[in-house]
């Protein structure tokens, strides 16, 4: 029997989708400039029936790539033509929740808010919340190891997952704990982007919930301006739950998505929300307020309650939706930088959106440096991609320039391939390729994602060849 046969003969319809119409939503994730069909879509729902996949894809040598909820903004779930969609969101199930030890047990398809929705009863929540959280999946999360607006204070997924059980491509169960004496395979785990294991289930870290919090929206006249503050609100010693920043065209564009009264005549707006108790978030509040007014704040506004926090903060979680209704499509970058470093880095992706003659809105998490620069485009005009390509290759290679690296929250997947090349040297190199090597001996997981073959690096100028020879010659280059 074929792949298609065996996989027919092992899952029902509801499981198995192998019409090219019905395959056509799995063609993508949300890096949607990038499409391909894959041979089959399998939606499991038990661990059994991923180890069953798991056997037919490597009995037919089928690389099987792992899909969450299909957010992902870099490529890491673009299926294979001669490949198997390995999809968990039927994986939906909060398996435990202990309200006393602050944990919850996860299947990877249960949706990031959801988490927060169910253990909300108990005064708690799960703080890592991406902007997708309605949408994107917990192991999803785990495979990019995502942030969030409020991972200053709380941290990356990395910082609030406590174990994964994986399968792995032999089929075999693996648990990571971190109690696990030796090497830190855990936080291994984390933004390991379908290279290492299915993901098959999560315990994560809950947080008992703040007394209050409140928001402080800042509007400066300048970029520069407001840089500098988030620098001057961090030397002050205090951590705010949240510190995002947005320029001009995306205040504009969150103001008339979500009409929550960004001040439109701002060039730069900082949202710094801060939490905990009632005395402290009061003073902490008045503090930041009066570091915000001196290094020149044009507008400031302090949030009154719940819903006007809440409602605030609408525009910055849908900013990204709200800039797409300007552009027929846009590409969203991930870099991140040294904070003192924020104002020099935008003013020159200024001079590159001009310089490219392509708009771009910058929406970020000011306050760990993560920059997403939106490069909008029109993929119907010829060239246009290319041209945003390029654009976004050389925002990274200027995070690099100044001490930082190519992402921050969102993986490599496929279109960050070429950046790692120049991120990262030869020997560096070498040590991805064998710890994949390790938990992926087949190399049939995600194959041509996150780590880049040595020939590509050759290809784009960032490896030595010398008298013809690739270094490590030893090196699988699938």
């Amino acid at each position: 029997m074929n792949l298609i046969q065996e996989l027919s003969k092992s899952f029902s319809k509801e499981k198995l989708i192998i019409d090219d119409e019905q395959k056509a939503p799995f063609e993508c994730d949300g890096l949607s400039a990038y499409r391909e069909t894959p041979l089959a879509v399998v939606l499991p729902t038990t661990h059994e029936e991923i180890k069953t996949a798991l056997a037919i894809c490597r009995k037919h040598k089928a690389p099987v790539i792992t899909r969450g909820s299909g957010t992902g903004l870099a490529g890491g779930a673009l299926p294979l033509h001669n490949g198997v969609v390995l999809g968990l969101s039927k994986m939906n199930r909060i398996l435990k929740v202990d309200p006393l030890a602050r944990t919850a047990v996860l299947e990877p398809g249960v949706r990031n808010v959801v988490v927060s929705q169910t253990v909300a009863p108990y005064g708690l929540y799960y703080a890592p919340d991406p902007s997708s959280q309605v949408a994107c999946s917990i192991g999803g999360n785990v495979a990019e190891n995502s942030g969030g607006v409020h991972c200053l204070k709380y941290g990356l997924t990395v910082h609030n997952v406590l174990s994964i059980t994986i399968i792995n491509m032999e089929g075999e169960t693996i648990v990571f704990d971190e109690k696990d004496d030796g090497v830190d395979l855990l936080a291994l785990l984390n933004g390991s982007e379908g290279l290492l294991g299915i993901i098959v289930e999560i315990k994560v870290k809950l947080l008992p919930k703040p007394d209050t919090a409140q928001l402080v929206m800042a509007g400066f006249k300048s970029i520069s301006a407001c840089a500098d503050a988030v620098t001057s609100v961090l030397e002050q010693g205090i951590i705010p739950a949240g510190l995002e920043m947005m320029d001009k065209f995306s205040i504009k564009a969150a103001e008339e998505y979500a009409k929550v009264g960004y001040p439109l005549e701002a060039e730069a707006l900082l949202l710094c929300e801060v939490d905990g108790s009632f005395d402290q978030v009061a003073e902490d509040t008045q503090r930041i307020s009066d570091i915000l007014i001196g290094s020149g704040a044009s507008s400031i506004q302090v949030s009154n309650s719940e819903a006007e926090r809440i409602a605030l903060w609408q525009g910055r979680k849908n900013a990204f939706p709200a800039v797409g209704r300007f552009s027929p499509d846009y590409y969203c970058m991930d870099g991140t930088i040294p904070r003192k470093r924020l104002a020099y880095v935008l003013q020159e992706i200024r001079k590159l959106s001009d310089k490219y003659q392509l708009e771009v809105a910058n929406v970020f998490h000011a306050g760990d440096g993560n920059l997403h620069p939106l490069i909008l485009y029109d993929a119907n005009i010829p060239g246009q991609l290319h041209e945003t390509e390029k654009f976004g290759a050389e925002i990274l290679k200027l995070c690099l320039e100044v001490g930082g690296t190519i992402t921050g929250e969102h993986g490599v997947g496929i279109e960050k391939l070429d950046s790692m090349c120049h991120q990262f040297a030869d020997p560096e190199l070498e040590i991805f390729h064998a710890i994949k090597q390790v938990f992926d001996e087949t190399g049939l997981m995600n194959p041509g994602k996150a780590i880049p073959t040595l020939h590509r690096c050759a290809e784009v100028g960032q490896m030595h060849v010398h008298n013809n020879q690739l270094p490590f010659p030893h090196l699988e280059r699938f």
